[in-house]
């Protein structure tokens, strides 16, 4: 990641950086961008057409512990609101994704 000059970024500017444009995803908060962090995500843009069943999998190993599955619904929401170039609002808040899977809501042809 750089600056708008070409500049490298210090990793913890990067780190910063990432964080912020993460906290534009519904839903997420410092805590949950961090999370998105640790799994590899460092924008938004990173988050489109991942598989977000992988992504809760991967945070559940790397707690090594039981996650909530809010956190699914997180993960569901993000995926889709990177995916989506028109996301349906009602769609951006996480607790809609309890009993929706990605796949219902983004056509086969996005």
């Amino acid at each position: 990641m750089t600056e708008s000059g070409g500049i490298p970024l210090s990793r913890f500017e990067a780190k910063r950086a990432a964080l912020i444009d993460l906290q534009r995803i519904p839903g997420v908060g410092p805590s949950i961008a961090n999370d998105l962090w640790e799994l590899g995500i460092e924008r938004v843009g990173d988050l489109r057409g991942r598989d977000p069943e992988a992504l809760f999998d991967a945070h559940r190993t790397q707690r090594d512990a039981t996650v909530d599955n809010c956190m699914r619904y997180v993960f569901r929401c993000a995926v889709y609101f990177a995916t989506e170039d028109d996301p349906d609002p009602e769609l951006l808040r996480w607790w809609r994704w309890k009993h929706q899977e990605l796949s219902e809501a983004i056509p086969a042809d996005a």
